[in-house]
């Protein structure tokens, strides 16, 4: 009787289950009849892990403090490429509030600190503090502060044939799109933001 040629036993290259998500399986036997509901559970739980990476970016609401005493600083009609223009020109043209020129309504108005790169093709950087304005009545096409199944998100409010979508402003993030059933409510309509560079 000639010896094979062929070995076996041992690990072949290549075999075995491939990683998952980045990270090894492991082997779980469930009755035949949970089967699908075990899919389902599993399918709900990759979407809602990647629905809240694209919802994760809101730090903080804060209330501001407005009234009492109100700066007002100097507005130039002066246009240069870039600093302040020389006093000698005497350009000012009137003296501004910042209040005034962010807040419409000060009962109805937060501010909102963002993080992430969802809207950067907006203007909206990591950071950045919103202007939120509650008593504005959202159109489509507004950037709004929304929550969608209990988390804040800040997006430009869409439609759809089949309803409302949530849409970042960067092509990496994935429009969202509200399904029947899911808590949503426009909070408020984004109406400016503010960024400090040092």
């Amino acid at each position: 009787m000639s010896e094979s040629n062929n070995v076996h036993g041992g690990k072949r290259p290549g075999a075995g289950r491939k990683p998952v998500h980045g990270e090894p399986t492991k082997v779980v036997r469930v009755p035949e009849s949970l089967h699908g509901h075990v899919v389902t559970l599993l399918s709900d739980w990759k979407e809602h892990r990647l629905l809240a990476s694209s919802l994760d970016n809101v730090v903080e609401l804060i209330r501001p403090t407005l009234g009492g005493s109100k700066a007002t600083l100097p507005l130039f009609t002066s246009k240069v490429a870039a600093g302040i223009p020389s006093p000698a020109d005497d350009h000012v043209e009137k003296r501004l509030n910042p209040s005034d020129y962010l807040v419409d309504n000060d009962s109805a108005t937060f501010f909102v600190r963002v993080k992430g790169e969802s809207m950067i093709d907006a203007g909206i950087f990591d950071t950045d503090v919103l202007v939120v304005d509650r008593s504005r009545v959202a159109q489509m096409g507004d950037i709004v502060l929304a929550i969608l199944d209990g988390e804040f998100t800040v997006k430009t409010l869409g439609k759809s044939k089949t309803g409302i979508r949530l849409i970042p402003a960067n092509d990496k993030f994935a429009i969202i799109e509200v399904k029947e059933g899911q808590d949503f409510e426009v909070w408020g309509v984004v109406t400016s933001s503010m960024r400090k560079f040092k």
